[in-house]
């Protein structure tokens, strides 16, 4: 198995936020904890005025930043499959994790002290299922799968307006960008 990464279909993404609805929903999340996000942007002026959506959630990095920051090993890379998993027993709550992330994905968690982040649905994807979010996904702009293989049938990037530079941690991510989301 190789490096598991999410697809993810710009162009056809209505920003309905099911997706992260049903990550929410899964993962049984309180009130502003989100694993995966659905922005939107916008600018332009009349009479070409623009917004697109973005949906994002732990792109599960080749060289994930929150996994060399944990003081205590809560966050691991799957050697399987690339995924980065977290022991909720082993995280003391620091939050190096969430500082660390430039996209933002580990999550404090309040009421427990901890943080928190989207593992890919690792359970799921162990039993032969999908990401809640990827099955969820009504316009199934949402894939998940090897990256190398989503990158070979989809073509596409990682570097769109509204993400930092992909070059920081190397993203298991492939966006299909439409026009106003190219950098």
């Amino acid at each position: 198995m190789g490096q598991k990464g999410f697809f993810y279909d710009m162009t056809a993404c209505t920003g309905c936020k099911t997706c992260q609805i049903a990550c929410k929903d899964k993962n049984n999340l309180a009130v502003g904890v989100l694993f995966r996000k659905v922005h939107s942007f916008e600018g332009g002026k009349y009479p070409a005025p623009w917004v697109y959506p973005l949906s994002i959630s732990c792109n599960h990095c080749a060289k994930p930043e929150c996994v060399a920051v944990c003081p205590t090993s809560a966050l691991t890379k799957r050697p399987q499959d690339g995924i980065v998993t977290q022991s909720r027993e082993k995280c003391i709550g620091c939050r190096a994790c969430v500082r660390s992330c430039p996209y933002q994905a580990p999550q404090y968690i309040e009421k427990e002290g901890k943080a928190g982040k989207c593992d890919l649905c690792a359970d799921l994807i162990d039993q032969g299922q999908n990401p809640a979010c990827v099955d969820a996904c009504l316009m199934r702009t949402l894939q998940y799968g090897d990256i190398k293989k989503l990158k070979k049938d989809w073509g596409g990037t990682a570097d769109v307006k509204g993400l930092p530079d992909s070059g920081l941690t190397s993203p298991s991510l492939v966006i299909r960008p439409n026009k106003q989301a190219r950098p």
